[in-house]
């Protein structure tokens, strides 16, 4: 019993030894993590709990050819504050507040609200967002070191609408979706930086004051060719034309044919990359580069070349199209848009017969003709520094049936881009020499020193010179009273081009709907712009010469009005002749105001009437006269006749300016109330908004001036 009971007290004494370890065992362990490895632990906690974000990098901006600022970025400020920071005072709080409110729409109260009511051992609390420049400045200027101030950068894209197809726009992580913003992006996206932050055991990320970070390196920037002032000619005079015709859609490029570089390129219905998910996906489609059409007689330019080249026509030839307009040739009926009778070759180009298109280039084998059209580019992509371009489609000879060599030669059976038939059209300008058609040219980083500069590239001669010395008188009568494109015509201005209209292909079948066009280069002799118009099932007319050709001389009268180098070619080359001014707009005007611009145009007058006022003039504004003539001026004591008593109050009339120098129209918009613009100089030409209309006070009004010789040209 008594061993019994030994054992017994022996286990409950081993049992009590062995708990008295576990105490001793858990103080030995603190006192080793405490005092022992404490320092040591704590490094690597703080090295587990330390993690690093990306600091997003400034895109580069985008240039047009004169450096105007296309797109570039805004800048956007968050203000956080870390409320554990040991020196923060309540002071420093309340200051940060009051200053927050000062620049948001919310008071003081709200931002101690939120750094009150954060997390016990929140080091990151967010005030607010969206911060303009101002308030960061003077945030900045506080000094509280648990202020903390961020920065990132939004896309904007200075001219709203402007050349959006070809630029593009990014997406919310600040990536290129279309245009130059995709085709450049690993160049505009830059390098980003990093920053140290720490991360909380449920894996929540908290900036704090004093943290490491390595700067972001900026994006390259884009020197692009485009003119924005001829970017915005061409967009506006083709939604002017779009809606004069009623057309679908339409699309247009100007380019420089001497070197490839892209001037304008233009789409209708248009975006704004500043708001890009505001529109339908379709409106941000590039069809100059994107859209494969059939191009119609535009294409007769590989036929003439061809034929004329390989010495199976003759200019002195006469072809007999049949009295009816129409021929059945291989079974498939083709017809002329009218019946043409007896044609010289240079009339079969310059009426755009059909029927004897397809004679001629039935002359040729399908290899001679196929290698000619590949020689010119279509149905291979001109390789533009742009996305999405398409390459069109060229059958091969052995894929051709009976038909095909024949309404190839007048545009079907084919398909091509828009910028494929400017490219062909420019290498025919340019003496055969086919350039590649490019948007940038050069690529500049932060410091803008130069990182890549793009040069033209000559692709390949498309054609001997002398051929196309021949053709090119052709397709100057083209644009001539008997041509198919005499809406083209710009009296002084020498151009060279070719109509086209082609029915739809939907489906299988070709549709009673069409595609209108017309490419032309101009000046024809010298060239230095080559311009090609599209337009989408127009309703006004399908031929292409009435719709896209009237698209095509307002905008070429724009730009020669702003090219001084075709300026000084008029000087040269007007015959003298007797000199005519035109009468300018004096109506409204103070007489000793009228009768300085008057005298300052050598423009005689009489008076009828008695005042200061000029309230009607004869002849009207705008006549032309030789200079013997004279003018007779209706004056009264009121400054506006009957016409105007019903002129709202803070609006003007706005006044003609066409034939003023720029020191007298500035005198003149500024005597109504109107700030003025000018472009170029010398004689005003054209002025927006138009003359008469009335308009608020202060507002803009802008003219266009050219020199004296280019009054003929801009029919004035």
């Amino acid at each position: 019993m008594t061993d019994e009971r030994s054992a017994i007290t022996g286990r409950l004494f081993a049992l009590f030894g062995l708990l008295l370890l576990v105490p001793c065992a858990i103080g030995f362990q603190l006192f080793r993590i405490n005092f022992i490895e404490g320092d040591e632990l704590r490094d690597l906690w703080n090295e587990q709990a330390i993690d690093y974000i990306s600091i997003p990098a400034q895109r580069g901006n985008i240039y047009d050819n004169d450096g105007t600022l296309l797109a570039t970025n805004s800048v956007v400020y968050k203000a956080a504050i870390d409320p554990k920071l040991k020196d923060l005072t309540r002071e420093q709080i309340t200051e940060a507040c009051q200053t927050l409110a000062k620049h948001t729409n919310r008071n003081s109260t709200y931002f101690h609200q939120k750094i009150n009511n954060a997390p016990s051992r929140s080091r990151y609390v967010v005030l607010a967002q969206n911060l303009s420049t101002d308030a960061y400045l003077e945030l900045k200027a506080l000094d509280i070191r648990a202020l903390i101030l961020e920065e990132s950068y939004q896309r904007r894209y200075n001219f709203g609408t402007l050349a959006a197809h070809a630029l593009g726009f990014v997406n919310h992580e600040s990536k290129g979706v279309i245009g130059l913003e995709h085709q450049f992006n690993d160049h505009l996206k830059g390098e980003d930086g990093q920053q140290q932050v720490r991360r909380n055991r449920s894996g929540g990320i908290f900036a704090y004051v004093g943290a490491p970070r390595k700067q972001p390196e900026q994006g390259h920037s884009l020197h692009t060719t485009i003119d924005s002032h001829i970017q915005a000619i061409l967009e506006e005079e083709l939604k002017a034309g779009i809606d004069r015709t009623k057309s679908n859609y339409g699309s247009a490029i100007v380019m420089d044919p001497r070197t490839g570089a892209i001037k304008a390129m233009a789409n209708f219905p248009t975006f704004d990359p500043n708001k890009p998910a505001s529109l339908k996906n379709e409106n941000r489609r590039n069809y100059a580069i994107s859209d494969m059409i059939e191009p119609g007689s535009t294409f007769k330019l590989v036929t003439a070349i061809a034929s004329v080249e390989q010495d199976v026509v003759s200019f002195d030839e006469i072809f007999e199209t049949p009295e009816d307009g129409t021929k059945l040739i291989h079974g498939q009926m083709m017809r002329d848009h009218d019946p043409l009778g007896t044609l010289r070759l240079d009339q079969v180009f310059e009426q755009s017969s059909n029927i004897a298109t397809a004679e001629i280039a039935m002359r040729l084998s399908p290899n001679v003709f196929y290698q000619y059209a590949r020689n010119m580019g279509f149905g291979t992509p001109t390789n533009i520094d742009l996305p999405n371009e398409e390459s069109g489609r060229l059958q091969k000879p052995y894929e051709w049936s009976q038909v095909t060599l024949p309404w190839m030669a007048i545009g079907y059976e084919v398909q091509v881009t828009p910028i494929q038939l400017l490219q062909a059209y420019a290498a025919f300008a340019n003496d055969g020499y086919m350039m590649r058609p490019h948007i940038v040219k050069k690529i500049t980083d932060g410091e803008e020193n130069i990182v890549e500069e793009r040069r033209p590239v000559k692709v390949r001669e498309i054609a001997d010179e002398e051929t196309l010395n021949k053709l090119q008188p052709v397709f100057k009568d083209v644009v001539s009273d008997s041509g198919t494109a005499q809406w083209a015509q710009v009296d002084g201005l020498e151009i060279a081009g070719k109509t086209g209209t082609a029915q739809k292909f939907i489906d299988g079948r070709y549709r009673t709907a069409y595609r209108a066009s017309f490419v032309g280069f101009f000046p024809a002799d010298n060239p230095k712009y080559v311009a090609l118009v599209v337009l989408d099932e127009p309703q006004t007319s399908i031929y292409g010469g009435y719709t896209a050709g009237v698209i095509f001389k307002q905008t070429a009268i724009r730009i020669a009005g702003l090219d001084k180098e075709i300026q000084r070619s008029f000087e040269d080359t007007e015959p003298m002749q007797e000199p005519l001014v035109h009468i300018p707009d004096v109506r409204q005007m103070e007489l000793g105001e009228a009768r300085a611009l008057l005298a300052s145009q050598k423009i005689s007058y009489t008076l009828n009437g008695s005042g200061q006022w000029i309230t009607g003039q004869t002849p009207g504004p705008g006549t032309a006269l030789k200079e013997e003539g004279r003018v007779t001026l209706k004056v009264s004591e009121t400054p506006s006749d009957s016409s105007d008593t019903n002129i709202p109050e803070g609006y003007s009339r706005i006044p003609d300016l066409g034939g003023m120098d720029m020191r007298r129209a500035a005198m003149l918009v500024n005597s109504r109330g109107f700030e003025i613009k000018f472009i170029g100089s010398g004689t005003i030409y054209t002025q927006f908004p138009r003359a008469g209309d009335l308009m608020k006070k202060g507002r803009t009004i802008t003219v266009r001036g050219k020199s004296k010789s280019l009054e003929t040209l801009v029919g004035r």
